[in-house]
C-alpha cells in the first residue's frame, strides 16, 4: 500500500489541497472545525502528518485563564469540586483553559474580596463561593468595571441578578428536605437546623424553604431556631451536642449548610446516630459511609460534573463577549441519595 498523500487527505476531509496544506504547515487562517475535520480524516486514512496537525490545532486554539476561589482545602466537597473543574477543562475542545484554583481558610468578607481582586489580576474570569456582603459586592463591581466576569458558584452573591450564578434552587432544596422529614418520621416532633452562615444565600434559602413547607403541610412539627456552625466541623459538633442535651426528644436534624461531618461526629459520640433522622448535603466519603451505616437518611447533592461544565462554558462565553453577554444563570437539578442508590 502507498502512503496517503496530501491529495488523499484533502479528498477524505472534503477540503481543498491548499487548505490541507495550511492545516499541516500552520500558514494562514483555518477554522477550528475545518482543522478538526482534517484531523479526523487523517486518522481514518493513516496520514503520516498527525503530529503536525495536532500541533497546528493546539496552536490555533484560543487560550484563557480562569480562576476559582473555593472554601477550605480540608473539606472534601471543595476538593471534589476542584477535581470536577479540572476534569471538565480537559473536555473543552474549542479552546485551551488554564485553571488557577485557590482555597480559602479565612472566609471573612475582607479576605475573600482581597483574594478575588488578586486572582483577577492574572485571570480572564473568576468563580467564587462567597457570602453576601457589601465588601464582596464592592470587589465584584470593581471587577465588572474592568470587564472581568465574576461567577458565583453554589451560593448567589447578589440579590439583583447582576452576577452570574451556577448552583441549585435553595428554596426547592429546603422544601424537599422538609418533605423527607415529614414522610420518614413516624410521628411529628422537634427538628433542629444547622446553618453555616446566614449570609450565604443558598443556606438562607434552604432554611426558608424548609420552614415554608412545614407551615404549609406539616405544622404539627416544631422547627427549632437555627444554630450557626460558621462552616466549622468543631462548632457543628458542639452545636449538635447542645441540641441533644437541650432537646433529648429531638426527632431530626437538618444540616442546611456547612458542618455535616461535625453533626455526624456528635450523633455517633452520643449514641444517637440512626436514632435522630439526619438530612444533609453532598455525597462524599463521610456522607456515603453515613448512609450505609444508617446515620444519615438522605443526602442532597450538587451534580458536580455538570456544575463544572456549566461554569467553564459560561466563563468562556462571557470572556469572549468581553462581559457584554448579559447575565448567565444556570439553576441545576439536584441529586438525592439514600443507602439504596449510592
Amino acid at each position: 500500500m502507498t502512503r496517503p498523500t496530501i491529495r488523499d487527505l484533502a479528498s477524505a476531509a472534503g477540503v481543498s489541497i491548499a487548505t490541507a496544506n495550511r492545516v499541516i504547515g500552520g500558514s494562514g487562517n483555518v477554522k477550528q472545525s475545518t482543522m478538526q475535520r482534517v484531523k479526523e480524516a487523517a486518522q481514518q486514512i493513516g496520514f503520516y502528518g498527525m503530529g503536525a496537525i495536532d500541533s497546528r490545532i493546539a496552536a490555533a486554539k484560543a487560550k484563557y485563564r480562569v480562576g476559582f476561589l473555593l472554601h477550605q482545602p480540608s473539606r472534601q466537597f471543595y476538593l471534589n469540586l476542584a477535581e470536577a473543574l479540572r476534569s471538565a477543562s480537559e473536555r473543552i475542545s474549542d479552546c485551551t483553559l488554564e485553571l488557577r484554583i485557590e482555597f480559602l481558610d479565612d472566609l471573612s468578607p475582607q479576605n475573600t474580596a482581597t483574594k478575588m481582586l488578586e486572582l483577577a489580576e492574572t485571570c480572564d474570569a473568576i468563580g467564587v463561593v462567597a457570602a453576601v456582603h457589601p465588601i464582596v459586592t464592592q470587589a465584584v463591581e470593581a471587577l465588572q468595571l474592568q470587564k472581568k466576569p465574576v461567577f458565583a458558584l453554589i451560593s448567589q452573591i447578589d440579590t439583583t441578578g447582576q452576577v452570574h450564578f451556577i448552583g441549585l434552587d435553595g428554596w426547592k432544596v429546603g422544601r424537599t428536605a422538609a418533605w423527607m422529614f415529614e414522610q420518614v418520621c413516624d410521628q411529628p416532633g422537634k427538628l433542629g437546623v444547622l446553618v453555616g452562615n446566614p449570609r450565604y444565600r443558598c443556606q438562607e434559602m434552604n432554611e426558608s424553604g424548609f420552614r415554608s413547607y412545614f407551615r404549609e403541610y406539616a405544622s404539627d412539627f416544631t422547627i427549632l431556631e437555627p444554630r450557626s456552625t460558621f462552616e466549622s466541623k468543631a462548632v457543628a459538633e458542639e452545636m449538635t451536642e447542645n441540641l441533644l442535651k437541650e432537646h433529648p426528644d429531638l426527632r431530626g436534624l437538618y444540616v442546611a449548610g456547612g458542618g455535616i461531618s461535625g453533626a455526624l461526629a456528635a450523633l455517633k459520640a452520643t449514641g444517637n446516630a440512626g436514632k435522630v433522622m439526619l438530612v444533609g448535603y453532598e455525597l462524599m466519603d463521610i456522607t456515603r459511609q453515613a448512609l450505609l451505616d444508617g446515620a444519615m437518611t438522605f443526602v442532597i447533592s450538587h451534580p458536580l460534573n455538570r456544575l463544572a461544565e456549566e461554569a467553564l462554558s459560561g466563563m468562556v462565553r462571557s470572556v469572549k463577549a468581553k462581559g457584554g453577554d448579559g447575565n448567565f444563570t444556570s439553576v441545576l437539578p439536584f441529586d438525592i441519595y439514600t443507602r439504596e442508590n449510592i
